[in-house]
C-alpha cells in the first residue's frame, strides 16, 4: 500500500510548480504589455513621418552620385 503522504507531497509540489510557472508567465505578459504601451506612446497616431521633400531627395541623389564618383576614383576607374 502506498503512503498517502507521497500523494500529498506530489500534489503540493505540482501545484507549487504550476503556480511558479503561472506567475512567471504573467510577469512576462505584463512586461510585454508595458513594452507595447511604451511603443504606442513613442510612436503616437500624430507622429506620422512626412514624406521627404523634393529638395531633400535631390540632395540625397547628389550625395549618392558623389559617393559613386569617389568610389570609382578609389578603384582607379576612369569616368
Amino acid at each position: 500500500m502506498q503512503d498517502p503522504y507521497l500523494y500529498l507531497t506530489l500534489a503540493t509540489t505540482s501545484l507549487a510548480g504550476l503556480a511558479i510557472i503561472a506567475v512567471a508567465g504573467l510577469r512576462g505578459w505584463n512586461g510585454w504589455l508595458e513594452l507595447k504601451r511604451a511603443e504606442l506612446v513613442r510612436y503616437g497616431p500624430g507622429d506620422e513621418a512626412a514624406p521627404p521633400s523634393a529638395a531633400a531627395r535631390i540632395e540625397v541623389a547628389d550625395l549618392k552620385e558623389r559617393i559613386r564618383k569617389l568610389e570609382a576614383i578609389a578603384a582607379g576607374v576612369d569616368l
